[in-house]
């Protein structure tokens, strides 16, 4: 059995997230007071209590998932579970694949991933960008789909999630035209998402020059367990090409189907998905089945207990 760990991004947050999992392992509340620490305000109180308007506020939900997902593993590792022989993350997920594969500390990556939230945000006024999901469409019609909508403005698939599941993001006019497009081309469902930045667009480009900025100064070690990533569906074998990956992310599409199938093709046969919500395992579902594929995802008592039971079976 090859095992591989993925991390999933913003999205998947929610007030409430991972109560559960704190109640029964210590690890996960010490961890968002790690993270609060560096914060300076209560992490998990905001998780827990909301509103939801805050935690959903790009800066604010990054720390908020990049802190669920190391809790998570902290908590699978403190029970005896194994390491994987790959990791790789949705977007946000890439920053706790790496503090997870301890190439990045824990305490540098909350303040790293706040300034990232920070800097997208400010790449972007407030309203005037979005993101659509389109359903039911070949990536190439929503490539199409997005030409035809585009009228001097930017909109562009950003996420291949899965066959038949592409995001789309840009100038939020334009991805309202590329929504009816879509239609047009007899999309099963084009909905827009409830974020005000259009991550992964090329409107992104001077967020990614601060990013890069940022990530010069900041220590990045080889991870213990090889991460592969998204934007080019490779493994990079230097802190400075881990640092470009990162760069590069925030303006270039998420390729998530490729890089599920990049790790089956390197003999992964049990997906563990790490952090609240099922958003990442879902789509591993629709990207490749195969009958001795487990996928399985972890983040209350009973979902732990039950990864940790196929895995040592």
């Amino acid at each position: 059995m090859s095992l591989a760990f993925v991390f999933p991004g913003q999205g998947s947050q929610s007030v409430g997230m991972l109560a559960a999992l704190a109640a029964a392992e210590p690890v996960v509340l010490q961890t968002f007071a790690e993270a609060s620490d560096v914060l300076a305000y209560d992490l998990w109180a905001l998780c827990q209590q909301g509103p939801e308007s805050e935690l959903g506020a790009t800066e604010r939900t990054q720390p908020a998932m990049l802190a669920a997902g190391v809790a998570t593993w902290r908590a699978w590792r403190s029970r005896g579970g194994p390491m994987p022989s790959a990791m790789a993350g949705h977007s946000l997920g890439e920053y706790t694949a790496l503090v997870c594969s301890d190439a990045l500390d824990f305490r540098t990556a909350v303040d790293l991933v706040r300034f990232r939230g920070q800097a997208m945000q400010r790449a972007v006024p407030l309203g005037t960008g979005a993101m659509a999901a389109v359903l039911g469409l070949s990536d190439e019609e929503v490539a199409a789909a997005c030409r035809d909508a585009a009228n001097g403005e930017v909109v562009e698939p950003v996420n291949f999630n899965a066959p038949g599941q592409v995001v789309i993001a840009g100038h939020a006019s334009a991805v309202s035209r590329a929504i009816e497009a879509a239609k047009a081309r007899g999309a099963k469902r084009a909905v827009a998402l409830p974020v005000s930045v259009p991550s992964h667009s090329s409107l992104m480009t001077g967020a990614a020059d601060e990013l890069a900025a940022r990530l010069a100064g900041v220590d990045i070690r080889m991870p213990n367990v090889p991460d592969v990533y998204t934007v080019d569906v490779k493994r990079h074998e230097t802190p400075d090409g881990i640092r470009s990956a990162l760069r590069e992310q925030l303006f270039k599409p998420v390729r998530w189907a490729d890089t599920v199938r990049a790790m089956l093709a390197a003999g992964a046969t049990t997906l563990v998905e790490c952090g609240p919500g099922k958003v990442l395992t879902s789509l591993n579902k629709r990207v490749e089945r195969r009958a001795d594929l487990k996928l399985l995802a972890i983040d209350d008592p009973d979902t732990l207990a039950t990864a940790l039971a196929a895995v040592g079976e």
